[in-house]
């Protein structure tokens, strides 16, 4: 057995092997554009880079990642919670910011109103957000080039470019005497996209590009001025940033954090080999278990008696003559059944019950009156032959038929 399995497993060999040189020759990468804005990924649209620097930008101050729905952590990390601290600095949620909830929205409203700051930079907001802070947003398309322009009002940043950018995302209402305009997209005219909302204690950063804030245009150019000038207003304190937002699995807050394999199987030579080795311990289980399974014993199943016995009842009564004890016995079960099935009382079998057996079985009245005569008739008798036995049985057989 095992002769015959060795040259197939040597020819099985061969073939993935050949695959795996022949797609690691012709496999080319292609870059995801997925605009994840998750600070584990480098890829173009992860914020990996950014995630990284923050440390720099905030010198002195811790900053800490937030893997759950604001709502927990922050009830959590209060005066009154059970955290380790007291949360008190600037919270920072780069895109995806349609995750929160509505309780998650209410406790980062009142970290702010407690003298805190928050930080958002997506490409619109939740509802709440937009009747709290009283803004609506719109956009307009980039129909030439995707090529959008940013500025900041008060900072020495008057033209960054920003590619592959569909649209430009701005602030079509807004309260402009309690609103503070911090930056602007610039395309026939100047559109709003960055504001400070003064609210309680606090301040709330609302910011429209969230793409400049990726590995992408992090990398490219000058263009990190711009998210450096921005992160300037906030104060200096320490950074909450967001995770829960781009790993969220569910509404309790819990996060799955991405599995350290998943590197490594985007590496193509990796994966094969990863891959190589599953299929070969499945090889070696299957054919192993095969050639070391003990030998199971056959169980015949028990056989079914009924008709045997059937049989030989039969036979003891035919071969004693006893066709009284059969005509009684079969008239008591065809009254049993007609009691059971159809609730009828058989204890007279008159014109009256004739008249509700055929009723209620749905036969024709003139054939359960012959049935009945007869049974009637059979319980008179004291003699009996075979023929009554069988046209007995033949009236009931009918009954049941029709």
């Amino acid at each position: 057995m095992m002769k015959k399995i060795i040259p197939v497993l040597i020819i099985l060999v061969v073939l993935i092997v050949t695959a795996a040189i022949a797609i690691g020759i012709k496999h080319t990468k292609t870059v995801d554009w997925e605009e994840s804005f998750d600070e584990k990924s480098n890829k173009p649209y992860g914020v990996s880079v950014l995630y990284k620097e923050l440390p720099n930008l905030f010198k002195d101050h811790k900053v800490r990642t937030v893997y759950h729905q604001p709502a927990s952590y922050l009830s959590a990390n209060s005066e009154d919670g059970y955290g380790e601290h007291v949360a008190e600095g600037s919270f920072i949620i780069i895109g995806n910011s349609d995750y929160l909830e509505d309780d998650s929205i209410d406790q980062l409203l009142n970290f702010v109103n407690a003298g805190n700051t928050l930080f958002i930079s997506d490409y619109y907001f939740p509802q709440k957000f937009h009747d709290t802070l009283d803004v609506s947003v719109n956009y307009i398309e980039n129909e030439k080039d995707s090529i959008s322009h940013l500025s900041l009002k008060h900072l020495n940043i008057d033209d960054i470019m920003l590619d592959k950018n569909a649209s430009d995302q701005y602030f079509s209402e807004f309260d402009s005497l309690n609103h503070t305009v911090l930056g602007h997209s610039k395309i026939d005219y100047k559109h709003v996209n960055f504001l400070q909302v003064h609210f309680g204690e606090g301040n709330v950063f609302l910011h429209l590009e969230p793409k400049v804030f990726t590995n992408y245009h992090l990398l490219k150019e000058d263009r990190y001025k711009y998210v450096e000038s921005v992160l300037s207003y906030l104060p200096d304190n320490d950074i909450y940033f967001d995770s829960y937002s781009k790993i969220q699995t569910g509404y309790d807050g819990d996060v799955n954090k991405e599995s350290n394999l998943g590197w490594f199987l985007e590496q193509l030579s990796f994966k094969w080999a990863w891959y190589t080795a599953i299929i070969f311990g499945i090889l070696f289980m299957i054919f192993n278990a095969k050639r070391r399974q003990r030998i199971i014993k056959i169980i015949n199943p028990l056989q079914n008696t009924t008709v045997a016995f059937v049989k030989t009842v039969s036979n003891l009564y035919f071969d004693t003559k006893d066709h009284k004890n059969l005509v009684d016995k079969k008239i008591k079960y065809f009254l049993e059944k007609i009691r059971h099935d159809l609730n009828l009382n058989t204890d007279i079998l008159d014109e009256a019950f004739i008249e509700k057996l055929a009723s209620k079985s749905g036969k024709k009245k003139e054939d359960i009156k012959k049935l009945v005569n007869y049974i009637n008739l059979m319980k008179s008798k004291k003699e009996f032959f075979e023929e009554n036995l069988i046209k007995l049985n033949r009236h009931i057989e009918a009954f049941y038929k029709k």
